[in-house]
This record gives C-alpha cells, sequence and structure tokens, in this order.
C-alpha cells in the first residue's frame, strides 16, 4: 500500500472546513437574496415563480416596486428619521463613552473599584429594553417629546453607551502608556494627553464602536414602535407597515427590507479597514 502524502490528511481538513464555512455563509445569505428577488417581481410574480426565484430565469425582473417605494414620502421620511437618529446616537454615545472609557482605563477610584465600574455598564446591556419601554414612554410623555427624533436619539444612545466604554476602555488599556507620560513631563496636563496622544491613537477603535452602535440603532425596533409613530417613523418600523389587511405586500417588503440593509452595508465597507483595525488593536502583543 502506497504511503499517504505528508500533510493530505491537513488538507482534506482545509478542503472540508471551507465548504461548511461557504455553505453556512450561503445559508445566512439566502435571506438577503431572496429579499431581492422579491423586491424585482411583480405582485403576481410572488405566488407563481418557482425554484429559486432567478432574475431572468425564473422571472422577468422589473424596478416598479423600488420607483413606487422610493418615491412614497413614507419612505423617505423612514430612512431619513433613521440616519439622522442612528448617526446622532453613535456621536452622543461616543461623546459620552469615549472619556468614560479613558478614565477607567487610566485613573484608580477609591471609592468605586475600576472592575465594579465596568461591570456596572455591561449589566445595561443584560438588562431587556421590555422592562424599560413603559418608564421612557411615560418620561417622554411628561417631557412632551412623544414622536420627536430627539427622545428616539437620548434613548438610543443611553442603550448603546455600554458598548463605547467596554470597547474603548481595552483599546486605552493596550495603547503604551509611557507616551501619555512623556506628554505629561511635556506639560501637557491630562486632558491633553487624552486629547493630542490617547485619542488620536484610539481613532480607528472609536471608528469600529462608532459603526457598531450605528447598525444597533438603525435596526432598533422596539423603541422605534413606541415612541415613534408618524413624524419619527423608522426604518424597521416602516418594515413592519408592508403588512395591511390583504397580507404581507411581499414584493414591497422585499424593497424596504433592501433600504434597510443597503446603507449600514455601504458604510461598513467603505470603513472596512478601519473596523479590522479597530477591534484588533492591542491584540498581539510583542
Amino acid at each position: 500500500m502506497a504511503d499517504r502524502a505528508p500533510g493530505s490528511r491537513n488538507g482534506w481538513g482545509e478542503v472540508t472546513a471551507s465548504l461548511v464555512a461557504v455553505t453556512v455563509a450561503l445559508l445566512f445569505a439566502f435571506p438577503i437574496y431572496w429579499a431581492f428577488s422579491q423586491s424585482l417581481r411583480n405582485p403576481i410574480d410572488t405566488y407563481t415563480v418557482a425554484g429559486l426565484g432567478v432574475p431572468w430565469i425564473n422571472f422577468t425582473p422589473t424596478l416598479d416596486n423600488w420607483i413606487d417605494q422610493l418615491g412614497t414620502p413614507e419612505t423617505v421620511k423612514a430612512l431619513y428619521n433613521s440616519t439622522i437618529v442612528s448617526v446622532s446616537a453613535a456621536l452622543l454615545a461616543l461623546v459620552l463613552g469615549t472619556p468614560a472609557a479613558y478614565a477607567i482605563a487610566r485613573f484608580r477610584f477609591e471609592r468605586w473599584k475600576n472592575r465594579d465600574i465596568t461591570v456596572w455598564f455591561l449589566s445595561q446591556r443584560i438588562l431587556p429594553p421590555v422592562a424599560t419601554v413603559i418608564p421612557f414612554y411615560l418620561t417622554m410623555r411628561y417631557l412632551g417629546l412623544l414622536d420627536t427624533k430627539f427622545a428616539l436619539v437620548l434613548i438610543n444612545a443611553t442603550f448603546v453607551l455600554p458598548y463605547v466604554v467596554v470597547i474603548l476602555r481595552q483599546t486605552f488599556l493596550d495603547l503604551p502608556v509611557e507616551i501619555e507620560e512623556a506628554a505629561l513631563i511635556d506639560g501637557a496636563g491630562h486632558f491633553g494627553a487624552f486629547w493630542r496622544v490617547a485619542l488620536p491613537l484610539a481613532a480607528p477603535s472609536m471608528a469600529a464602536a462608532g459603526l457598531i452602535i450605528f447598525a444597533l440603532t438603525w435596526n432598533e425596533f422596539l423603541f422605534a414602535v413606541a415612541i415613534g409613530s408618524s413624524d419619527a417613523i423608522m426604518v424597521p418600523v416602516h418594515i413592519a407597515g408592508a403588512i395591511d389587511t390583504r397580507g404581507v405586500q411581499f414584493w414591497f417588503m422585499g424593497v424596504r427590507a433592501m433600504t434597510a440593509i443597503i446603507p449600514p452595508l455601504i458604510i461598513a465597507l467603505i470603513a472596512q479597514r478601519y473596523i479590522v483595525r479597530g477591534l484588533t488593536l492591542g491584540a498581539v502583543r510583542g
């Protein structure tokens, strides 16, 4: 019997792992493809097309659904509101969370342990958002902020703030403290060392954290449907509006789903290198 070639077992293992990875990726990508396919169909094709619904093979595609939906004021308003709320909430969370993360990473608090403060921030993500819907609703009604973008910005910034603190705290811990100490010796002060030294070095992680919390706010549905109704309608609520007395309008649902996916996807592709660099900062030590 001929000897097995060296490394052949590892080679077959890599091929098998690659096939499994591709299969899993296709399974996760299929709903996106199906939404895109539905968005290009006439209403009658939704119920008559068989197979995988491949455009130009199983049916003749049309852009009528896209033209109809993108020309609807409600769709434009939902995209505008989601963009304003997501960007504003992400910026507010970064402005508040970045100094907090730096303080936890660089200073020692006598009364409260640094680890306890970090655990407290983490605990805010364990808290079920549904448990806070009624208090937030009553608060915003008392302040006269129901169905406003400002209320959604405040609420979403509150819930994504722990992500900023946790991610950037680890980033600041991984940065060499000697650089900041050199700035302090030169008379920069703690704020100067933070603003001129630590902040530029942590910029990739800030970009990564900002994109993550932007996506979380963009996809948030619970508070969007509870606080915003018409003037502050968001994309997830607009998608749910494709269900009416006639049932689910799959052709409109496909268009709305794609309009919800495309903006964050474009931003992620543009800033991909910052995401990778930011999330891996400090992962490899010399």
